[in-house]
């Protein structure tokens, strides 16, 4: 049955494979390719690492849980700005959906740079051109991202299967040749001075592997578009995140069997490396080909959910009034395009503005998640009878031991990066005069 046409509202096309595919998506990028080796040199010992994949594995699958409600209860576009706006009022939402959008402006900015430095790696000829390709990757995809909600899904759906097969593949590769690979003499040319594990390395080693798996809740931003939420996004989710959780640990296993922990600490890239040490160096190219893959599966998913939080928000009187507006295939026609001009006009700014802004990003991601757990408690007690398809377990001690977790590793990304939470700060403190001024322009 063909939808009907379009008012200027979000269409509902989305299903379950969308919401696997935008999960894993949204997720995995080259986080997981990148840190398990600066994890590797704070931990070095094979078990502490994985238990530190597996507890932070724990908190998404949890959180992941606490979204469902939310997201079923209240299947509006926008995700943590909708919870936190409808449990604790407009400015509570304003910060959360302003946080989350610029810092998504931020990610998507950064990672078409980076996704241009990959290809200048593939075609050395093109690296005095990198800014100018991540302006056209930006440009091609919000060309693209206009003809429709139904495409961009699909396309999701293609770029996160391929992505899922590669690492699957990387997996098996590693056990069926990584035997055969003489790891004595690897380790006999790695000289590195071992220390003992810190409270300091350990959370340094946890923030690392919960900025990988960021983007765990992203389904929840297109609940409004599922054309069943209540049944599809608690499969879509749930499904998604135990596909990512299984990745994340099947690749550290598969990586820990190649390399030595001396050699894996010493590695920037380690599934390359590890790559690298069955087939020769001639196989860099490939690897790079699929981080190249990578980035663009996450920059697909971004410049897709991103503009929801500030069309909901325009709709709310939050945001300027246009950027309300919905084309005919269900894409928001002005939200859509901002986004991606100003993480163009980042680009220009310069490669270290956009990973400055990025790294403030991870203080407000960790805000909205504390927002969005706090809301599911608020709106429990607020709104007792708004209908509940599906039940958080162990309510309300889940949520509650999130927002702790969450304090927690907020407290550590403070004291880590003391630079970027003054910015942070600062940000807040301007956040209440911009929000009534907003406000006021809206009446």
């Amino acid at each position: 049955m063909a939808p009907e046409k379009n008012k200027g509202e979000l269409l509902k096309l989305l299903g379950v494979g969308f919401g696997i595919a935008v999960t894993i998506g949204g997720t995995i990028g080259t986080g997981i390719l990148r840190k398990p080796g600066p994890i590797a040199a704070n931990l070095g010992e094979p078990t502490l690492i994985m238990l530190v994949w597996v507890l932070v594995s724990i908190y998404a699958f949890l959180g992941v849980l606490c979204a469902i409600e939310l997201g079923v209860s209240v299947p509006k576009a926008g995700a943590w700005y909708i919870y936190a706006r409808r449990a604790f009022g407009d400015y509570v939402g304003f910060i959360t959906g302003i946080t989350s959008w610029m810092g998504t402006v931020a990610a998507l900015g950064f990672g078409a740079y980076t996704m241009s430095e990959f290809i200048a790696l593939m075609l050395p000829d093109t690296e005095s051109f990198i800014r100018y390709m991540a302006i056209g990757i930006l440009i091609l995809l919000m060309s693209f991202h206009w003809l429709g909600t139904k495409s961009a899904g699909r396309s999701q759906e293609i770029l996160s299967f391929f992505k899922a097969i590669g690492l699957f593949a990387f997996v098996i590769i590693c056990f069926l040749y990584g035997g055969d690979i003489k790891t004595q003499e690897l380790v006999a040319t790695t000289e590195r001075v071992k220390t003992p594990v810190s409270l300091a390395l350990l959370i340094f080693s946890l923030q690392s592997v919960f900025y990988t798996f960021d983007g765990w809740h992203t389904a929840a931003y297109f609940s409004e578009e599922n054309t069943d939420p209540a049944k599809n996004l608690p499969k879509s989710m749930i499904s998604g995140v135990l596909v990512i959780i299984a990745i994340y640990l099947l690749v550290n296993i598969a990586i820990l069997y190649i390399m030595p922990i001396d050699v894996l600490a010493t590695s920037k890239l380690a599934a390359s490396d590890a790559i690298k040490l069955i087939f020769g160096e001639k196989s860099a190219t490939v690897v790079t080909f699929f981080l190249t893959l990578s980035i663009f599966g996450i920059l697909n998913a971004q410049i897709m959910f991103s503009p929801r939080v500030i069309y909901s928000m325009s709709r709310d009187g939050l945001f300027f009034k246009a950027a309300q507006k919905v084309n005919s295939g269900g894409t928001p026609a002005i939200a859509m395009p901002l986004t991606g001009i100003c993480s163009i006009l980042l680009i220009l700014s310069g490669k270290d503005t956009c990973e400055k802004l990025s790294d403030i990003a991870v203080f407000f991601f960790v805000m909205c998640y504390i927002a969005g757990f706090a809301s599911l408690i608020m709106l429990r007690k607020k709104e007792p009878e708004l209908p509940r398809p599906y039940k958080v377990i162990g309510y309300p001690f889940i949520p509650w031991f999130l927002i702790v977790i969450s304090l927690l590793f907020l407290i550590g990304a403070v004291y880590q990066d003391i630079e970027s939470s003054i910015y942070a700060l600062i940000f807040l403190i301007i956040s209440y005069p911009l929000f009534l001024l907003t406000k006021k322009l809206n009446q």
